[in-house]
């Protein structure tokens, strides 16, 4: 009832106070939506405008960073050629056939799938006469390497339509390896699975036997395809190009030059987390002993200090060391060629747009180069021999030269023989040819980069969380010219003396360094069973016994921890037993201990008739059926792929068949599933 009463009171104000009124409130309500459509128009506008400028920036930015196709269209390139690499050796090959292009009239560039977004293949049909080129190499048991991870990855889960796509493709393997160039194989297959045109059949590389030739066989023909699809000829243009330029520093920031780093400069004298393969960590060797008794061998345990590194580990895992080459041959060569090795230099990519500005670290001295750069000990390639062959000023030493590296019969004969077997070095080859005397900066630019060397980690890091354990033998031997080679890693290692745990961290190269060794950890699918209680057969002969030293190692301590541990067995075995049984007093130890519970050992030598580990598995093969059949166990083995892996392999085969009462395509079958289960897994190397 109240709000009638109001409605006449309102109605009855005076004509004059209405008017009043209204005209007040009227110039508010006016104001007041003027101020409120001008803010929010103005403010609405800031809102969507503003930060939409960045948005696309951003957006934008990664797609140009990132794109092959951009890269390409704006250097005027129609051939990319993908290198999956682990060692350099596809990376090398990689750069030679994008060198080629220009004989044939077209532009090629390397590229690292690491650093591009492969989902633009499908795009490369933009550009004319366009071809990509893919050098894979397989790594470990059928595995991409580190830096094609992700581009397998992107293969196995596409969807995409890859038909304008033209490819070739040629992998990298070694026939000892039960997985033949599996990555090669895969990226032919699902190339054309996604609807790309394979221009020329997959090249299959065996390191095992003659790589190079391999590679070069396939080159050979790969070339007169790429000039049938596209219509082109070789242009006859076979002249040497450079790729770098050389920059002599005569006043330069000694604090600016590179003294044996991976990555980042000064990066040994102020260490950083994480470590990796661009920047190890510097590890004191706290321990240097000799294995072996006796023999002409050199068996060695290393101990590597990673306290403070946050360095992480399990056992199976590998430990990869940068070596350093020997000094004396690094002298030799700066002698030969009446060089001061001690000039320090550059050299400068002379395609600016590359992602590779220079082949190694640099600014930095020839002797760093040689010492921590570059592989001075292997055999080169046949590239490398056509490029050096104009320096040579003997007539014939240069016609030798380019007929090695040719691609007739007898050029592929007289490499194989001469400097394949005969392992002639770069040093050996300027020794035999006195007129070869080529400039030193062109011979860094052509030489491969020194690689790291892994080996199987021979510790737990439930036992020793700050040291990582090496166990290795020094490769030594003499040529078929009388020479006497030496392993760079393994010789570089046994040098190494003990230093104090923990103490302070010097660049490699300088006084006071001898105990550093630049590392880090690459993981491993080599691992022990989730389940401390299932069984594990580890078989291993040599330095092969690494990782089971890891694997009993921490099986102890599980034990010790009162976790129910399985059967624990290790077949191992070496040459002489009272030579070369490596660690006998721990595995000793862990056997009284009840840790080890069989311990089989095979003396190949101590007798008239060879035993391997391969026979004791047979001789106790109802046992090891047992154990696989009805224990569940894991099989492990470890060393030499060419003849010990395939021999137990077989072995396998064998027992499975007799005991499992299979055919052998059964028991191949039955090891094969083994194998994809993961419980049967192999750390081989050739």
């Amino acid at each position: 009832m109240g709000e009638p009463s109001m409605d006449p009171t309102i109605a009855a104000d005076s004509p004059a106070q209405q008017d009043s009124l209204f005209s007040m409130t009227d110039v508010f309500l006016i104001s007041l939506i003027t101020g409120l459509f001008t803010y929010w128009f103005f403010f609405r506008k800031k809102k969507e405008e503003v930060p939409e400028l960045p948005k696309m920036q951003t957006v934008a930015a990664p797609v140009r960073d990132s794109s092959f196709i951009e890269k390409m269209k704006k250097t005027g390139r129609n051939i990319v050629v993908f290198y999956g690499s682990q060692t350099g050796t596809a990376e090398e090959f990689a750069n030679r056939l994008a060198k080629d292009a220009h004989r044939y009239g077209l532009r090629g560039m390397a590229a690292d799938p690491e650093e591009y977004d492969l989902s633009d293949l499908s795009r490369l049909s933009e550009i004319d006469k366009s071809l990509a080129v893919f050098c894979m190499a397989t790594y470990g048991e059928g595995d991409p390497t580190d830096n094609a991870q992700d581009f397998y990855d992107w293969l196995q889960e596409a969807d995409a339509d890859l038909s304008g796509l033209r490819f070739a493709v040629f992998g990298l393997g070694n026939k000892t390896y039960e997985h033949f160039n599996a990555m090669g194989k895969y990226v032919d297959k699902r190339l054309e699975e996604l609807g790309a045109q394979r221009i020329f059949e997959l090249g299959l590389g065996d390191d095992d036997g003659n790589l190079e030739e391999d590679f070069i066989t396939w080159r050979e023909q790969f070339w007169p395809a790429v000039c049938e699809h596209f219509g082109v000829e070789a242009t006859g243009e076979e002249s040497s190009i450079r790729q770098y330029e050389l920059v002599v520093h005569t006043d330069v920031n000694m604090n600016k030059v590179y003294t044996g780093e991976m990555g980042r400069l000064k990066s040994y004298e102020n260490q950083k987390p994480p470590f990796d393969a661009k920047n190890p960590f510097l590890a004191q060797v706290t321990e240097n002993r000799k294995l072996n008794e006796g023999g002409e061998r050199h068996l060695m345990h290393l101990e590597l200090d990673i306290s403070n590194s946050k360095i992480r580990y399990e056992s199976g895992d590998h430990v990869a060391v940068y070596p350093a080459n020997d000094s004396s041959l690094v002298n030799q060569i700066g002698e030969i060629l009446g060089t001061d090795l001690d000039t320090v230099m550059s050299l400068n990519n002379l395609d600016e747009e590359s992602n590779k500005k220079h082949p190694f670290p640099c600014p930095t001295s020839y002797r760093t180069a040689l010492t921590y750069y570059l592989d001075i000990t292997n055999p080169p390639r046949t590239n490398v021999l056509y490029e050096l062959a104009q320096y040579a000023s003997d007539s014939g030493e240069q016609e030798r030269l380019r007929k090695m590296a040719s691609s007739a019969a007898e050029g592929k004969a007289l490499y194989l023989s001469w400097v394949v077997e005969a392992r002639r070095n770069i040093l050996a080859i300027l020794q035999d040819m006195p007129s070869l005397r080529p400039p030193i900066d062109h011979l860094c630019e052509l030489l491969p980069r020194l690689q790291a060397r892994y080996y199987s980690i021979a510790s737990s890091s439930k036992v020793h969380p700050n040291s990582i354990h090496i166990c290795a033998v020094t490769v030594e031997y003499e040529t078929k010219t009388g020479r006497l080679n030496k392993g760079v890693a393994t010789s570089w290692l046994r040098s190494k003396v003990p230093g104090q745990q923990g103490s302070s961290s010097q660049v490699p190269g300088q006084q006071g360094s001898s105990s550093l060794v630049p590392m880090y950890v690459r993981k491993s699918q080599f691992r022990l069973p989730f389940k401390p209680s299932t069984p594990v057969i580890m078989i291993g002969p040599g330095t092969g016994i690494a990782p089971f030293m890891g694997f009993i190692q921490e099986r102890a301590w599980l034990k010790q921890q009162g976790k129910e541990v399985g059967e624990t067995v290790l077949y191992y075995g070496c040459r002489h037993e009272r030579e070369d049984y490596l660690y006998r007093e721990e595995l000793a130890r862990f056997q009284k201990e009840g840790v080890l519970t069989q311990l089989n050992v095979a003396f190949s030598r101590d007798q008239a008739e060879k035993v391997y580990v391969q026979h004791l598995l047979k001789k106790n093969k109802e046992n090891v059926w047992k154990l696989v059949n009805e224990g569940m166990a894991h099989i492990y083995v470890c060393g030499d792929a060419r003849n010990m892996a395939r021999d137990v392999q077989n072995t396998f085969y064998e027992i499975v068949s007799e005991f499992g009462n299979m055919s052998q395509p059964q028991a191949v079958d039955y090891v094969k599933k083994l194998m994809t289960k993961g419980r049967y897994s192999l750390d081989v190397w050739s």
